[in-house]
C-alpha cells in the first residue's frame, strides 16, 4: 500500500553522478482569476510541429466560476519547452454551449492530425463530449462530432482522458450522472465509448459493474502491455477503484479497490514514453492526518515499474494543507522534461477550482526520489 509521504523538494543537483541535471518542480505559469474572469480551469497540452507547446483550458467569464457558468476554450503557447508562456489568451473555441465548454483533452492521432475533445454543456441534463479535428496544427478545427449519440444525459469526461490504443482505436471513459428517467446522482454510471474510424462514429461499452455502495466518478484509462485496458476511478471509500477490459473496452470487470489511497478526487496515470513505467499524479492522502483528511492535498507523483502493482519514487509536488490540487494533465515534452497542468487554488479562500498552474520538472528529478 502507498502511504502519505511528505518531503521537501530537493534543490537542483546531480545525485546520480550521470551528468544529468536534476531539475525539481518549478511553477512556470499561474492563471489566477481576475475581473470578468472568475475562474481558469483544467486543460491539456499538445506538442506542435513547429516546436511550440499549446495548452488549452477553460476560461470562465462573467461573475460566476461555478461548473455551469459561461466559459470558452483559451490557449497559451510556449516556444522553449514549457519554461515560459505567452501572456495573453487566444480563443481556441468560443462558448458554443448553453452553459459552457470545458474539460479539454488534446491528442496527436496516429495519422498526424490533432484531436480536440471537450464537454459541450447545454444544461444540467445535457452535457456531451465532442471532438474536433485539426489538420493544420491547431490553426483551424473541423465541425464538432458528438462522441455519444446512443444516450441522452449529463456525461463527465475529465481533461487529459482520451487514449488511442496501439491498434488505432480511440477510447474515452465517462460517468453519466443524469438522464431521461434518471435523477441526478453523485454515483456515476461508468461507460467507455470507442471509435475505429478516427472518431467519426462511436460505440458504447456495457456499463462498468458496481454492486457495492462505493460511489464512482470521473474514470480514466491506460493501455496495459498485455493488451488489456485498466480503468482508474475517482471513488468514495478512501481508495481509487479499478476495472479491467480484455476486449478493447467493450466490457469491464466489476470494480475493485486499488492500492492507491485517495480522497474523493481524480488521479491521472500515463505511460512514460520510451519505457514500460507508469507515472501517476494524484492526492496521496489516506485520511490519517486529521488536518487534511478528505482534502485534495498534497499533489504527489509516483512511478510504477509493474503496471500499478506497486508504486515507488513518491514525492510531493505541492503540499499546502489548504491547497486544492486536482484535474491533472500530464505532458511529456521530450525524453527528459515533463509538464503538469492542474487546478491549484486555495479552498478556504474560495479559489479551489479557479486557479490553474503549470509545473515543469525532469525525469532525472523524478527517478532520484528513491533515495
Amino acid at each position: 500500500m502507498l502511504a502519505v509521504f511528505v518531503m521537501q523538494l530537493t534543490s537542483c543537483m546531480d545525485r546520480g553522478g550521470n551528468g544529468k541535471k536534476i531539475l525539481p518542480p518549478e511553477t512556470v505559469l499561474r492563471l489566477d482569476p481576475s475581473q470578468n474572469n472568475p475562474r481558469n480551469s483544467e486543460g491539456d497540452f499538445i506538442n506542435l510541429k513547429d516546436g511550440r507547446i499549446l495548452f488549452v483550458y477553460s476560461h470562465y467569464y462573467g461573475d460566476s466560476g461555478s461548473d455551469h457558468a459561461p466559459a470558452y476554450l483559451a490557449g497559451r503557447y510556449s516556444d522553449d519547452g514549457g519554461k515560459t508562456w505567452t501572456g495573453t489568451d487566444e480563443i481556441i473555441l468560443p462558448n458554443e454551449g448553453g452553459m459552457n465548454v470545458m474539460s479539454v483533452s488534446l491528442l496527436r492521432l496516429q495519422n498526424g492530425d490533432i484531436a480536440l475533445f471537450y464537454l459541450r454543456k447545454n444544461s444540467t441534463v445535457d452535457c456531451i463530449p465532442m471532438m474536433r479535428i485539426s489538420k493544420d496544427e491547431a490553426k483551424s478545427w473541423s465541425e464538432a462530432i458528438p462522441c455519444i449519440t446512443d444516450k441522452e444525459g449529463y456525461f463527465v469526461l475529465n481533461n487529459d482522458r482520451v487514449v488511442q490504443l496501439e491498434d488505432g482505436r480511440l477510447v474515452l471513459a465517462v460517468a453519466m450522472h443524469e438522464g431521461p428517467g434518471m435523477e441526478r446522482n453523485n454515483q456515476g454510471d461508468l461507460y467507455c465509448y470507442y471509435s475505429d474510424d478516427s472518431g467519426q462514429t462511436w460505440t458504447s461499452s456495457e456499463k462498468v459493474p458496481n454492486t457495492t455502495d462505493i460511489i464512482t466518478q470521473e474514470p480514466g484509462l491506460i493501455e496495459m502491455s498485455d493488451g488489456r485496458l485498466m480503468m482508474f476511478i475517482r471513488a468514495s471509500g478512501g481508495y481509487q477503484q479499478l476495472s479491467y477490459s480484455s476486449d478493447r473496452g467493450k466490457t469491464w470487470s466489476h470494480i475493485e479497490q486499488s492500492n492507491i489511497p485517495s480522497p474523493v478526487s481524480p488521479a491521472t496515470i500515463e505511460r512514460i514514453p520510451g519505457t514500460d513505467d507508469w507515472l501517476m499524479v494524484w492526492n496521496n492522502n489516506d485520511g490519517s492526518i486529521p488536518e487534511i483528511k478528505g482534502k485534495r492535498t498534497p499533489l504527489t507523483v509516483a512511478v510504477s515499474k509493474d503496471e500499478g502493482k506497486t508504486w515507488d519514487y513518491i514525492e510531493n509536488i505541492k503540499d499546502d494543507p489548504d491547497g486544492w490540487y486536482c484535474y491533472i494533465a500530464i505532458h511529456f515534452v521530450d525524453d527528459q522534461n515533463i509538464l503538469l497542468g492542474n487546478c491549484a487554488g486555495n479552498r478556504p479562500q474560495g479559489t479551489g477550482l479557479a486557479v490553474t498552474e503549470l509545473t515543469r520538472f525532469n525525469r532525472s528529478w523524478l527517478y532520484s526520489n528513491a533515495e
